[in-house]
């Protein structure tokens, strides 16, 4: 019997290897001798790297980068077994994870290290980078990414920008002719759900800004400083990024990778399929396991277990996806069509604290794994 685990991570208790390996652990207490076939996920954002980097058997690199508060930050991001292609998250070099409520000001924060990760790729010979752009701590519209890969962004003076998208308004000219040139050579896969524009009532400023300490006087700034960068891309590009769907991800970083790199937007789940191989691996699976911290109607809308859903019925239509989740919210029905998940399993044994429901994840849910593997065993044979 052949066994595909494609979870993502739990979220703040196990990466999506060690979910995968305790699915794996619960299903062999059952059936010992079934092939059981790791495929660690991710869907773009938190993760991604460490999936990829298991899923391809390849190995994680640290660099030391320009922190989003532009105090030196140590970021991880990985290489893949073909040791032709990079997965960062920008997060790792420019994440909310590096402010709090004294310190967060999107009119400050930095991109900066999120380009160095990417130079810093090219000095190791790849030829293609995937880039994941959730849960940054900037609103800069890829600026500062755009300075640490060559682009001088000039006042009216001739003199460079400072740091953060308080800065954007002082914008005159850009000057590309210093851009690293092996980035002409180099696509980049930007990695991201958002489909928010960079500027108005929906763009990165207004929908994402107060998250990272805009209050309304900085999101009118922010907005008005990135509609006026957009304007300045536009007349001396030739790119109209204002409107472009996705460019507002991570505070406008996705309008700086397509204004200033050979980049394209994808559904980063469907970048995870495509370099895990998931579609050749559960091709003739019997049963396909899945799962993440916690799933509801959402999860329809580019999350991980409907990714892979989706990507086992166009390979083998007949294979039960089972998800598992730490946490089943609303309208799970939702995800129980012809080409989703079949069944949806709360892994939780009974009530506890949020605290001790991390301590337990690996032990609930090889258990969890272990009775549906039961069920299976009990069915009748056709």
């Amino acid at each position: 019997m052949k066994f595909v685990i494609a979870p993502d991570s739990f979220k703040g208790s196990l990466t999506a290897k060690e979910v995968a390996d305790s699915i794996a652990q619960g299903i062999t207490k059952v059936f010992p001798g079934a092939e059981c076939t790791l495929v660690p996920m991710a869907d773009g954002g938190e993760g991604t790297v460490q999936s990829l980097v298991d899923a391809t058997k390849g190995k994680l690199l640290t660099k030391k980068v320009v922190g989003p508060l532009k105090n030196k930050v140590t970021a991880k991001y990985g290489l893949l077994g073909n040791g032709k292609t990079a997965v960062i998250e920008m997060a790792e070099a420019s994440g909310i994870g590096y402010i709090d409520e004294e310190t967060q000001n999107p009119l400050k924060t930095t991109t900066y290290g999120t380009g160095e990760l990417i130079i810093d790729a090219l000095d190791k010979g790849v030829s293609k980078i995937i880039l994941g752009i959730g849960g940054s701590a900037t609103n800069d519209g890829g600026a500062g990414m755009a300075q640490a890969i060559g682009v001088k962004l000039l006042d009216s003076n001739d003199n460079e920008l400072s740091f953060g998208g308080g800065e954007l308004g002082k914008l005159h000219h850009i000057d590309i002719s210093h851009v690293d040139k092996r980035l002409k050579h180099t696509e980049i896969l930007i990695a991201s759900d958002v489909v928010n524009p960079l500027i108005g009532s929906n763009g990165a400023s207004a929908v994402f800004g107060p998250q990272k300490g805009a209050t309304p006087d900085m999101v009118q700034i922010l907005d008005s400083n990135l509609e006026h960068y957009a304007a300045i891309i536009k007349k001396e590009l030739g790119k109209n990024l204002a409107d472009f769907p996705g460019a507002g991800a991570a505070g406008g970083l996705g309008a700086g990778l397509l204004a200033f790199t050979n980049s394209k937007m994808s559904k980063g789940i469907d970048i995870v399929v495509e370099y895990s191989q998931l579609k050749e691996k559960a091709r003739n699976a019997d049963f396909v396991f899945t799962g993440e911290g916690g799933i509801d109607f959402q999860t329809k809308f580019g999350k991980t277990p409907y990714g892979v859903a989706l990507a086992t019925k166009e390979v083998t239509p007949d294979a039960p996806v089972i998800a598992l989740a730490g946490n089943i919210g609303k309208r799970v029905n939702d995800l129980y069509q012809k080409d989703g998940i079949d069944a949806i399993f709360a892994t939780v044994s009974g009530a506890k604290s949020l605290k001790q429901a991390f301590a337990d994840g690996s032990k609930d849910i090889e258990q969890t794994a272990e009775n549906i593997a039961r069920l299976i065993a009990a069915m009748p044979k056709h």
